[in-house]
């Protein structure tokens, strides 16, 4: 089983979780969530027949169809969503214009990525799961349910092989930033809850939440103050834990084999809660690096684990 996660939009992330799956040999692919971008970049055609961009803070300049396909390439690897326009429609792009543009983008460019995955990996008697996480928007969760091939686990019980099921997330506890799958800690148990009574055997169950823990090392993220800003004390980032209650109070109650979470993307890492190996393969999508987890089960448990970085 190989498991990666918040990729947010990186193409070169999404393609290298297709690979994965014959590179590793793994035969039960997982995406933990969040997988759409977080922003539209302009590619503004200038009267020259060249193409600018700004990307991290730099004006780029592409000339010539090659050049400009390069560009787009570099913008879909960092996660963004290349938008070809002209100077006089970004005059008239307004905040309502925008977010329709980005939620089109996102529906387009998650099709275009099943596709993909159906093509690298039907036939092959691989399973892939790709699931929402806390940032993505609902829109998306059509094109998920479309698929006769890539299956959307969220809030599902399934059988991942024999013996063994998984429930799943991709809601998560209040974030600052009010994403569109923050939800209470309330909602989140009964989501949770919800699931874990129609499992046959927890045991022997996967717990597939996008957020981890709280209090687990794998939820430390840095403290904000009211204004958003990083916290700093003693000259050092001030490290706190923001997970969530109800998946730790879920964990511990039913003790399944291993949690797969993600959602703070510094805190890759693993953990031991009662019987539960918890991981977190963490996230460095912006470089084009797939971060991820490689679990070997067989019919006795969970054989071996490693967290792997490719």
């Amino acid at each position: 089983m190989f498991m990666a996660t918040d990729i947010h939009g990186s193409e070169r992330c999404f393609r290298k979780f297709v690979n994965a799956g014959k590179f590793y040999k793994a035969n039960v692919l997982i995406m933990g969530g969040d997988l759409t971008g977080k922003m539209l970049v302009p590619m503004v055609e200038c009267p020259d027949g060249s193409v600018r961009a700004t990307l991290f803070g730099r004006e780029r300049v592409a000339t010539g169809r090659r050049e400009i396909e390069e560009l787009m390439y570099v913008i879909r690897s960092a996660g963004f969503y290349p938008y070809p326009t002209k100077p006089e429609e970004i005059e008239h792009l307004d905040p309502s214009k925008v977010e329709k543009l980005f939620s089109e983008l996102a529906v387009r460019t998650l099709r275009r990525w099943i596709d993909l995955a159906e093509e690298r990996l039907k036939g092959t008697g691989a399973s892939c799961y790709l699931q929402p996480g806390n940032d993505d928007i609902l829109d998306i969760d059509a094109v998920l349910e479309d698929s006769k091939y890539v299956v959307n686990p969220e809030g599902k019980v399934i059988e991942i092989a024999p013996h063994y099921e998984m429930i799943s997330t991709g809601y998560a506890n209040m974030t600052p930033w009010n994403c569109p799958r923050d939800i209470s800690e309330d909602e989140l148990a009964r989501r949770i809850e919800d699931m874990a009574r129609r499992v046959k055997s927890v045991e022997n169950c996967i717990f597939n939440f996008h957020c981890p823990p709280f209090g687990s090392q794998l939820d430390l993220a840095p403290e904000l103050d009211q204004n958003l800003n990083v916290v700093m004390r003693s000259g050092r980032v001030s490290m706190v834990p923001v997970g969530s209650k109800a998946v730790r109070e879920a964990i511990e109650r039913y003790q399944p084999i291993f949690g797969l979470h993600g959602h703070i993307h510094e805190s890759r890492g693993t953990c031991r809660i009662g019987r539960t190996l918890c991981l977190n393969p963490g996230s460095e999508y912006t470089e084009g690096i797939l971060r991820g987890a490689l679990l070997e089960l067989d019919n006795r448990g969970l054989k071996s684990y490693q967290l792997t970085s490719g």
